[in-house]
């Protein structure tokens, strides 16, 4: 792909370049998405399908906006991601809890409802590269992959919070994790695209296990923070984030000219 169809392409992404800015503000949206949700369908409480429903009809609205703008806004861009993370907890939470299909059958059921949007995307277009997400179709499947993977990553930190590691040992679990990805992108040729989906979806349950540290009482070892509190010291940060640091555009760090696979 030339140099001009590159520039053009990335004119036309209305999706961040992928460096360590986005990473920041992805973990913070996640676990504005978890102390979000659970302030709404607990502490407000709204209950789980109520707050599904509100968070949902938010979700619809973003994503038909970021689909119309005509070009990359990182306002609304981040805005939609913490309303696919709130949604995502509300909507694991419902599943878990008030569908009785517990943490395993919710987290099964949300990882293949994933790996098909995937798989049709990959079907369609021959590729799952955020650097083709230039199109109302790519987006479509862009935002309904990432609308699974924060609902399954929600699940997973919940799941892994309830098998006795605690908030913080489910957090450590998964910053390992995303360590593990970080030493395998920096020292391994393993396909940045993979890596990327992988590391997005870990960052959702670190987030998780994040939120729940900071909002659940000290006796389940959290630290007790009133979670609309804790909700809009996150948003401010996060405002603060798009305010001071750099935000474009662009492609994958360290890809090809031509797409991964």
């Amino acid at each position: 792909m030339s140099a001009m169809n590159l520039g053009v392409r990335d004119a036309l992404s209305k999706v961040p370049e992928v460096t360590l800015v986005f990473w920041i503000i992805k973990i913070a949206a996640t676990t504005l998405g978890e102390t979000g949700g659970d302030s709404v369908t607990m502490t407000f409480n709204w209950g789980y399908l109520a707050g599904t429903v509100l968070f949902f009809g938010f979700l619809v609205v973003l994503v038909i906006a970021q689909i119309f703008a005509k070009k990359f806004n990182p306002f609304l861009y981040w805005a939609t991601i913490v309303a696919s993370t709130t949604f995502g907890t509300t909507m694991a939470d419902f599943a878990d809890r008030s569908l009785g299909i517990g943490y395993t059958g919710g987290s099964t059921l949300l990882l293949v409802c994933l790996l098909a949007v995937l798989g049709l995307w990959h079907w369609s277009e021959g590729t799952i590269s955020v650097n083709t997400v230039a199109t109302p179709k790519v987006e479509c499947f862009y935002w309904a992959a990432i609308t699974f993977s924060q609902t399954l990553g929600t699940a997973l930190g919940d799941w892994m919070a309830d098998t006795g590691l605690g908030y913080e040992g489910g957090a450590l679990v998964f910053a390992v994790g995303l360590a593990i990805i970080g030493a395998l992108y920096l020292w391994t040729n393993i396909s940045r695209v993979l890596l990327f989906w992988i590391a997005f979806i870990l960052t959702r349950p670190f987030g998780a296990t994040v939120g729940d540290f900071l909002d659940k009482p000290i006796s389940d070892g959290g630290l007790n923070f009133s979670r609309p509190l804790a909700s809009a010291i996150i948003a401010g940060f996060i405002v603060v984030c798009l305010f001071i640091l750099p935000q474009r555009a662009g492609r994958h760090p360290g890809v090809s000219s031509q797409p991964a696979e």
